[in-house]
Formats: structure tokens, sequence, C-alpha cells
């Protein structure tokens, strides 16, 4: 099972671990990139990172905190542009959700990201809809 139940989710964080998302493709094809979401518990918050990054991954090459930034003048996009804070996990990822269009069911554990980056590449890089046919979240610039 790759992707979180709510419960499943929520439990993560309050136990001090992160979650993710894989949002889907960004950019232009003169300089394609992705985007992916991180919730980190700290100790007294949950933060909410959205990751803007040059797609330069492969088959073999999908280590997504290696990739470089889609905007390497934006020092903030190092690593990761802070979104949101929350002082309840469910409130972060309400906060996630709605300011990138994430989906509460496709929340998966720390790096597993990178496996749906992966299925991305192999999938050929669609720009419409996940491997499995979900659309991807519009960026909120886009909506």
């Amino acid at each position: 099972m790759r992707y979180l139940t709510e419960s499943l989710a929520l439990g993560a964080l309050r136990r001090g671990r992160p979650v993710e998302q894989f949002l889907g493709p960004v950019g232009s094809r003169a300089r394609p990139g992705i985007r992916y979401l991180e919730v980190r518990p700290t100790k007294t918050t949950f933060e909410v990172f959205l990751h803007t990054l040059e797609d330069v991954g492969t088959e073999m090459f999908f280590d997504l905190v290696e990739f470089p930034p889609l905007n390497p003048d934006d020092e903030e996009e190092e690593c990761g542009r802070l979104i949101a804070s929350a002082d309840d996990a469910l409130d972060a990822l309400t906060a996630a959700e709605t300011s990138t269009g994430a989906v509460r069911g496709r929340w998966v554990n720390e790096s597993v990201a990178q496996d749906e980056y992966r299925d991305f590449v192999r999938a050929g890089r669609p720009t419409d809809a996940s491997p499995e046919g979900h659309p991807w979240p519009a960026p909120q610039a886009d909506r």
C-alpha cells in the first residue's frame, strides 16, 4: 500500500515523521520541472514545504533531494519554500491541499515521493495526469 489513509498520514506526522506528495510536472519544454510537497513536524508545529525542482532524473536517478531548484536564483527554493505552518497535523494537511491542489488520499511516507517520480519517468513524463490517471494538481498561480 503506497498511499496513506488520512489516519495513517496524521499518525505519521504526530509520531514526528514527514509525509510527502508528488505533484507532477511544471515549467516548460525548455526548462522542465517537477513539484512535490512535504509536511514536516517540528517540536511545536507542522510545516508545509513546496519543492519546485529541475526535472533532471532518470529511471536510475530519482532521489529528489539531489535535484537542483527549478529557479536557481531563488535561495528559498534550495530547501523548499515554506508555504504554511500549523499547530495541528490535520490543519497542516488541509493547508497544503488548499494552497497546492494536493489530494488527501495521495499522501505517502517520507522518501516515497521519489518512487512516484520514478513511475512518472517510466510512464514517459505524462503532462496531464499521473501514471494511474489522476489529474495533476494545478499550481496555485494557475488557479
